[in-house]
Formats: structure tokens, C-alpha cells, sequence
């Protein structure tokens, strides 16, 4: 328990697999006096109040927000325009708004425009996360030696930039600043682009004959089972992250369907060569990953 929390007031706006798991961490470690959660669901609601994750909740972004110090957007991209509508007016005079999500040109774009003078936007993406959503799949380990993103646009407040940075680094990230525009093209390719084939994978699967489909599911090796664990995230963060970097991500689908081709063309002609060049590596990105120790 720190005696000099960070924020006498949080409101984390949506309570998924991120927001559960900042609060968990926040509470364990005292980051924060009070913790205000807003969520749509009466029913998330109340699993909030029953794992002690907040000490007040409410459905109203604008009720969470009032009296808050700073405000995370924990929400799919998607709802960002509608909820900065509603909260803008109860935000406090110097105020910190941010958010988790995984695209930051749109977080710039449709919560920006609608704050009042005098409070300070700070995007941050948080690169970590698993397949689970929802109040009950958080833990506060999960931010432990990964990487936050924080995309702050130019002029912005030096203050407020380093007092988010600073609630990161508490909970156990690693932190790195970053263009909004190159953070939405890096994370395509890395993220982005990744989950779009392990959703188009497991897609062809269920297209499969009764008979084959049941042996893929039976017989599945680490691969597949690999796929089906990005592709069992939640589909409607990951449809707003599409709409949302479309650019950035058909850029570099096409820069994959381009390789793709040139796989096909090596393994249709026998060309072993290029085939092990490859795998060689990819390989040692792998290793990279590993002793970087994000794997």
C-alpha cells in the first residue's frame, strides 16, 4: 500500500480483461484513493461490487467521471465518440483522460475534439492481454513487464503525460512513447494483421465438411490450437480495431499477400532454399521475442 497514491480518484470507463485488471492492481498497491467504474450491464455491475473492484459504480459515464483525476477509457474503440459526449461537461478543471485501446490515431481524433479547456488527453496502449474478457478474467499481473504505448499529440501537457507514464510503470509496464500513426502501423503488423489470419484460419475450419471439421477440432497440434486462442478474443473490440486502422492494417495485408504468393510459388517449385532462408528467420525473431522476454 503506497501512502502517496498517484490520483485521489480513478473512473475506469468499461470493466474488461484491462480495466479489471488496472483496478486490481491499482487496489493492491494503493496507486489510488477511490476507484469509480462505469458499466453498461447491470449485471457486470453487480460483479463489480461482489470482487471489490470498485468503490462506487454507476451506468453513467458522467456520474463515474465527476470528482475523478483521470479517466481511462477501457471501452471497444467504437464507443469512444459517444462516450466523451457524454462525460465532457462533468469532467473536473485539469482532469486526465486516456484509454487502453489498441488503435491511437481514432482515440485522438474522436475523444479529443470534445474535451473541455483545461483537462489534458493522454492515449495509452497497454500491450498486453489474453483471450478472456470481462470483470472476472483481470489479474493484476497481467501489465508485469510488458510494454505501454502512450501516443500523446503535440503540446500536450508534459505534467499529465508523465503522471499516466507514471501510473504504468506502478502497476509493473514498461513504458515508450510513440506517434500516434507509427504506434497504428507497427501494431498492425504485430497485432493487428496476426489476429485477421488466426480469425480467417479458424473461419476456413468451420467451413469444412461435417466429417473433416471434426478432425481438425480432434486432431489439432500447437498451431492451430494457437490460432483458435487469438481467434476466441472478443469480436467487438476487435471489429472496431479494424474499422478503426484500416489503413495501416490493408497496407500491411497486402505486404503479406505478396509474401504469401512468393511462399506458394517456392513450395510449387520445389525451392527449398528459400523456404529454410525463410524459416531460418522467423525463427530468430522468435528467439529475439524470447530472450526480450515478451513471449
Amino acid at each position: 500500500m503506497s501512502d502517496t497514491p498517484l490520483f485521489e480518484r480513478i473512473a475506469l470507463i468499461g470493466i474488461g480483461l484491462i480495466g479489471s485488471s488496472l483496478a486490481r492492481a491499482i487496489r493492491r498497491d494503493g496507486l489510488v484513493r477511490q476507484v469509480a467504474v462505469c458499466a453498461k450491464s447491470e449485471r457486470t455491475r453487480a460483479r463489480v461490487v461482489e470482487l471489490g473492484l470498485a468503490d462506487s459504480v454507476s451506468a453513467d459515464p458522467a456520474s463515474a467521471v465527476s470528482g475523478a483525476d483521470l479517466v481511462v477509457l477501457c471501452t471497444p474503440l467504437g464507443t469512444y465518440k459517444e462516450i466523451a459526449q457524454r462525460m465532457a461537461q462533468a469532467l473536473k478543471p485539469g482532469a486526465i483522460v486516456s484509454d487502453v485501446g489498441s488503435t491511437k490515431q481514432s482515440a485522438l481524433r474522436d475523444i479529443g475534439p470534445f474535451l473541455p479547456l483545461g483537462t489534458h488527453l493522454v492515449p495509452a496502449h497497454p500491450v498486453a492481454g489474453t483471450e478472456h474478457s470481462g470483470p472476472d478474467a483481470g489479474f493484476a499481473e497481467l501489465f508485469q513487464g510488458r510494454w505501454c504505448i502512450l501516443t500523446p499529440a503535440p503540446g500536450a501537457d508534459e505534467g499529465a503525460v508523465e503522471r499516466v507514464a507514471e501510473l504504468w510503470r506502478r502497476v509493473g509496464s514498461k513504458i515508450t512513447m510513440m506517434d500516434a500513426a507509427h504506434h497504428d502501423k507497427v501494431l498492425a503488423i504485430t497485432s493487428h494483421v496476426p489476429h485477421l489470419i488466426a480469425y480467417t484460419i479458424v473461419g476456413t475450419a468451420t467451413d469444412l465438411e461435417e466429417d473433416t471439421k471434426s478432425e481438425v477440432i480432434k486432431f489439432s497440434a500447437g498451431g492451430f490450437r494457437d490460432f483458435t486462442r487469438i481467434a476466441a478474443s472478443d469480436p467487438v473490440m476487435w471489429r472496431d480495431v479494424f474499422l478503426n486502422n484500416r489503413e495501416a492494417v490493408l497496407e500491411m495485408l497486402q505486404r503479406f499477400s505478396e509474401d504469401l504468393v512468393a511462399l506458394q510459388r517456392a513450395i510449387r517449385w520445389g525451392e527449398g532454399d528459400k523456404l529454410e532462408s525463410l524459416f531460418t528467420r522467423t525463427r530468430a525473431i522468435r528467439r529475439s521475442i524470447i530472450e526480450a522476454k515478451q513471449a
